[in-house]
């Protein structure tokens, strides 16, 4: 994956001007992990805290650990007492295991070889009936759905049913629980 850099300052505005369901898809990833029994959370791609916050909010006694490849973004993040670490997804995740793992709109940057090795990755740091909830873009079955505005060569979106085979492949029951044009969620339960 190639570098790119989001100034944290303006990402939230970014978020809004790119994608104008970004607080839908924050808010139907939060609702993805509803009735996970949630001890510790690892979040993929902490950006500034907003998928976070709503993590918390919904899992208050969780632990949160959190990665990113910004130490700029986790540094605006300000999520007291999470345990935040700058690293890439292509590198080995922190320890397990964590009862949820979560990562909204980060995975897209992967090609199709990191993504399937990213699932098995977080299979691994998951228990059975552990949850990995994936919010993201994706290739959307009509091409005049796609409102995403993508970079070459950094975004790397994939089609939704091809994702949901890898997560199989990868020990999980997936089902896509919200999708909007290019857009998607989709919770993941280790079998």
């Amino acid at each position: 994956m190639s570098q790119f850099h989001f100034r944290p300052d303006r990402y939230l505005e970014l978020m809004h001007e790119e994608l104008p369901r970004y607080e839908e898809l924050q808010d139907e990833t939060a609702r993805a992990t509803a009735g996970v029994e949630t001890r510790t959370i690892l979040e993929l791609g902490v950006g500034t805290g907003e998928t976070s916050r709503r993590l918390l909010a919904l899992h208050a006694s969780a632990r949160l650990v959190g990665i990113d490849a910004s130490a700029e973004m986790l540094a605006a993040a300000d999520l007291p007492g999470a345990d935040l670490r700058v690293a890439r997804l292509e590198e080995p995740l922190p320890d397990g295991p964590f009862d949820l793992v979560v990562s909204a709109l980060a995975v897209h940057h992967l090609d199709r070889d990191g993504k399937r090795d990213l699932f098995a990755r977080i299979a691994e740091v998951l228990p059975r009936g552990g949850v990995f909830v994936l919010a993201d873009v994706v290739v959307p079955e009509r091409p005049e759905d796609a409102a995403a505005p993508l970079s070459p060569d950094y975004d790397l979106p994939d089609r939704l049913d091809d994702q949901l085979a890898w997560l199989r492949e990868a020990g999980f029951d997936a089902q896509a629980t919200w999708v909007h044009g290019d857009l998607a969620v989709v919770r993941a339960v280790r079998g």
